[in-house]
């Protein structure tokens, strides 16, 4: 009995001494979970896609926010630049909304008021907190990503997760696509990308169990996943290829219907020669004036002689 009551003294013992605050020994506490904690930067919440990735629960369950970065962005916000002036009051408004925001009901927002004057950069001081209670920073600064990966903390840049994020594939591309199965219509195919997105081929039920080049025609995004659409590439090009003979023979059925000026009066007389042809012949007047005049002057000579023999 004496020997279960000093075990028991023994792991009180123990637990008291791991629940101290800077105790390196493990504690054994079945309760304590270790929360995820995440430094923001200003440049973070001036961009503003914290939120809508914080709603997911991906990021930390502990937000925490220096107030030497408020103090920043309240500066900024005051300041004589409209352009700085827009995003720091922007900033402002986003670290409101994390407080506020009802879909992080498992994550909280605290303010850390530590100062330090002995650091006059905000990026040291970014990666001296982040240091200090063990947490990783969360920034879209290039350079601060950089200087904290040296100082060996983790650091979430939403710009790398979008390009980590971004489509494997995009329409109009042709890939190799082994199709396995047949679909759910009778004549489509189904295959898979590398990364194990379904692809649907138009066309592709004859070719299971063969590899065969599929171009991407759309793609479909939803919660559950997403799916790739595709057509077979030599059918694609036949079917552009009948498009194309079916345009030729209306532009030419077209032409048809309206022959050319040339080509409708070839063997055929002019309107004006046949109008010249079938009109009546009209007496110029002119012309009968000068003759007239012309017999008159034949005449005079005679005339003024038989005057002067009277």
């Amino acid at each position: 009995m004496q020997i279960v009551e000093i075990i028991l003294l023994i792991f009180i013992a123990y637990m008291l001494v791991a629940g101290r605050e800077g105790s390196t020994l493990p504690s054994l506490s079945l309760g304590s979970v270790k929360r995820r904690k995440l430094v923001l930067d200003s440049c973070g919440l001036i961009d503003g896609r914290i939120v809508d990735v914080a709603r997911t629960g991906f990021l930390a369950d502990e937000f925490v926010i220096p107030q030497f970065i408020l103090n920043e962005l309240q500066l900024l916000a005051d300041g004589n630049d409209s352009h700085k002036r827009e995003r720091a009051r922007f900033g402002l408004d986003i670290a409101h909304q994390l407080q506020d925001e009802s879909g992080l009901s498992t994550a909280t927002v605290v303010i850390d008021r530590t100062q330090y004057p002995d650091i006059p950069a905000t990026d040291d001081k970014l990666v001296a907190l982040a240091k200090k209670i063990k947490a990783n920073l969360y920034t879209t600064d290039y350079n601060l990503t950089k200087v904290a990966t040296v100082e060996g903390i983790r650091v979430l840049n939403i710009n790398e997760l979008a390009q980590t994020m971004r489509p494997v594939t995009l329409p109009g591309e042709t890939l190799q696509i082994k199709i396995v199965q047949k679909g759910s219509n009778h004549d489509q195919g189904v295959g898979y990308l590398e990364d194990g997105t379904m692809i649907v081929v138009d066309g592709a039920a004859r070719y299971v169990g063969k590899t065969v080049a599929v171009t991407v025609s759309r793609m479909h995004q939803t919660v559950a996943g997403k799916m790739v659409f595709g057509q077979i590439k030599h059918q694609q090009t036949s079917q552009t290829q009948q498009q194309r003979t079916e345009t030729a023979l209306k532009t030419a059925a077209h032409a048809g219907r309206r022959p050319a000026a040339g080509q409708a009066n070839q063997g055929q007389p002019s309107t004006s020669s046949r109008s010249r042809s079938s009109a009546p012949q009209t007496p110029n007047p002119q012309s009968n004036g000068a003759k007239l005049s012309q017999r008159l002057l034949k005449k005079q000579p005679t005339m003024l002689r038989r005057r002067i023999s009277q």
